[in-house]
């Protein structure tokens, strides 16, 4: 090669990378000259960052304790028009997974990593994190988020409603603000920085500062947030893609709405939660979403056939579950707000949305009989004395006087089918798995049709960044980059018969926890024995000596058995240990030892100065 050959390669290798997204950030060379005076120099001005050619505005949607049949497109008796919507022109994932609860999922998402490996096994809050390097709550500067990547990729960043991942210590007015959104690659944020607020007095955030609220529900408050956002961007720079993270306290407790809406499901659950799962398995059956052949789990532990209630607590319990489902379908109404706006701007064409339905499965903390108001004479009560006590607050729920709304674990165990356990059951598909739906017509070919493909949170970030045609930064604001441990999902997207990429995935929270290889899964829920004590009241645990080494595990073959019915761990006791083996393997390189179970937090165990745990806070 030529000298002048040589130095056309060379131009033409910095342009290519100067395209490839070496930004201001990363640029240090000066490529002028600096002369005496100004004729004998020459400028140069660093490329301006610009996103790739004709990139389109993102959406990440992420609901709240949702479970897998609760929504209409997956089956569910709860109407979501807006979800039907965008399923109908787009994808629907049904073998999605989340981290069992929130604040790992929200983690595991943001940085496209798994939580342990980015210090957040347990939560944020002090009281249920501990001094340990997958247990401080702090995601590190290495682990950028998917809000950092796409502005330094040329894309304005705006996030809503509940992030849950600023610890706790950082979380007022003085900072540091380096773990709230605004630090974390967010230009602006309005929401929540904790896992729960009242929806009519929330902790309200705005950027770095906390606000006022307007009195009106929290979720029309962040949906105008996030139009206004969306407005002002497109207004001063109109061909510039915007990233928005929505994700509002929906549908977490406390479950309140707006009066317009809380009888819009008034006698619409009075056959009970029984009658319900049948219904929604045959839907699911019906749309494809589930096997032909699938059948029902038994109830989970502690929940009672429906025909076997009081007529006062079958009153009570369809109250609270029309509740519920009147706020599934509110937010789903508030999102068609948004959406809609984006068509009337003619952006909804220009966008790719994913709608994660839920950070994890139903929620288990309701208890079994429902929660309006909690107070420490509540947790003394017999089920008969708490019922009589809930009726007569009946018409607080779902009001701003019902502080605490959640509905009872039977309805949890319905809006979870047709899996089993709930919540925080990192060992259950009930606790893991969750509806996902993609929409971008431009780019899907086969509208409305479903993939089956493994997936979990952390495949979320690298689905769109290789969509969008930007490469992971090996550096942020000069910190060198973790490898994102998530599995880009875009080779499905046109090929519905592709093999699943992500093909082996840990689990676990507080003790309960599974791993799945290739279709097998390992689990154990690690103290079954007491779950009922646990469920009744989490506060007044009684010392049980739990050796994980003891631990009853299960063993299901999920490319037969979807929903974990038949156990075959004494079947195949030697792929039972490979994949025991498997987990201690992950849970090392991950960081997720030592174990920390409720127990040892109630217990204190860790930061025994801190004050008692606030159930609601989780």
């Amino acid at each position: 090669m030529n000298i002048k050959m040589s130095k056309i390669f060379l131009c033409t290798v910095i342009t290519v990378l100067v395209h490839q997204r070496i930004n201001a950030q990363q640029d240090t060379v000066y490529r002028g000259v600096v002369g005496k005076t100004l004729a004998e120099s020459k400028e140069y001005w660093i490329p301006p960052v610009t996103a790739p050619k004709a990139a389109p505005n993102v959406i990440w949607i992420l609901l709240d304790d949702v479970g897998f049949g609760a929504s209409s497109p997956f089956g569910g008796l709860i109407k979501t028009p807006t979800f039907d919507n965008l399923a109908a022109n787009g994808l629907r994932y049904t073998n999605f997974h989340t981290c069992a609860i929130c604040a790992p999922t929200r983690a595991a998402l943001l940085t496209g990593r798994n939580s342990a490996s980015v210090h957040m096994s347990g939560f944020a809050h002090t009281i249920l994190s501990a001094g340990f390097p997958g247990w401080d709550g702090k995601i590190p500067s290495a682990d950028g988020t998917i809000a950092e990547i796409l502005k330094g990729n040329g894309y304005n960043t705006f996030a809503v409603g509940k992030y849950g991942v600023t610890p706790d210590e950082d979380a007022t007015d003085a900072g540091p603000f380096d773990r709230w959104p605004s630090g974390k690659g967010f230009e602006h944020f309005f929401g929540f920085l904790g896992s729960q607020t009242d929806q009519y007095k929330p902790d309200l955030v705005e950027d770095n500062a906390h606000v006022a609220t307007d009195g009106r529900n929290l979720n029309e408050q962040i949906t105008d947030k996030a139009i206004f956002y969306i407005d002002r961007q497109k207004k001063a720079a109109p061909d510039k893609p915007f990233f928005l993270y929505y994700a509002p306290g929906a549908v977490h407790a406390p479950h309140q709405v707006p009066p317009q809406w809380m009888d819009m499901y008034k006698g619409k659950f009075d056959e009970g939660w029984d009658a319900y799962r049948e219904q929604v398995l045959a839907n699911q059956k019906k749309l494809g979403v589930i096997p032909a052949d699938a059948q029902l789990p038994d109830r989970s532990p502690g929940v009672v056939a429906w025909n076997t209630l009081s007529a006062d607590q079958k009153k009570l319990y369809a109250r609270f579950m029309e509740i519920y489902a009147s706020y599934l379908t509110y937010i789903d109404d508030q999102i068609g707000k948004l959406v809609n706006h984006l068509k009337d701007i003619n952006q909804l064409d220009n966008t790719m949305i994913f709608v994660m339905i839920g950070d994890n499965g139903a929620s288990k903390e309701g208890t079994y009989n429902g929660v309006i108001s909690q107070s420490p004479i509540e947790k003394q009560l017999t089920t008969e004395q708490a019922v009589q006590k809930n009726l007569k607050q009946i018409d607080d729920i779902g009001t701003p006087k019902g502080s605490q709304t959640n509905y009872p674990l039977g309805w949890a165990q319905a809006c979870n089918t047709p899996f089993k356990y709930w919540k925080q059951d990192a060992n259950s598909e009930g606790g893991t798995r969750n509806p996902l739906i993609v929409y971008y017509p431009k780019a899907i070919k086969d509208k409305g049709t479903i993939r089956n493909q493994y997936s979990h949170v952390i495949d979320i970030l690298p689905t769109t960044i290789e969509f969008l045609g930007i490469k992971a930064p090996q550096s942020i604001r000069g910190i060198k980059q973790d490898s994102i441990q998530g599995t880009s999902l875009v080779y499905s997207f046109n090929n519905a018969n592709a093999a699943s990429k992500h093909t082996q995935q840990y689990y676990y929270i507080f003790g309960s926890r599974s791993i799945y290889v290739n279709g097998w899964k390992a689990e154990t829920l690690h103290h079954p024995d007491y779950i009922d004590e646990r469920l009744k009241d989490s506060t007044q645990l009684r010392a049980i000596n739990r050796d994980y080494d003891k631990d009853v595990w299960e063993l299901y073959n999920l490319n037969e058995d979807f929903n974990e019915r038949i156990d075959l761990a004494k079947k195949y006791p030697e792929k039972l240990k490979e994949l025991q083996a498997k987990f201690d393997a992950e849970a090392k390189s991950h960081n997720l030892y030592p174990f920390i179970d409720w127990d040892d937090v109630l217990h204190r165990r860790i930061h025994p100065a801190n004050n008692p745990i606030d159930p609601s806070r989780h």
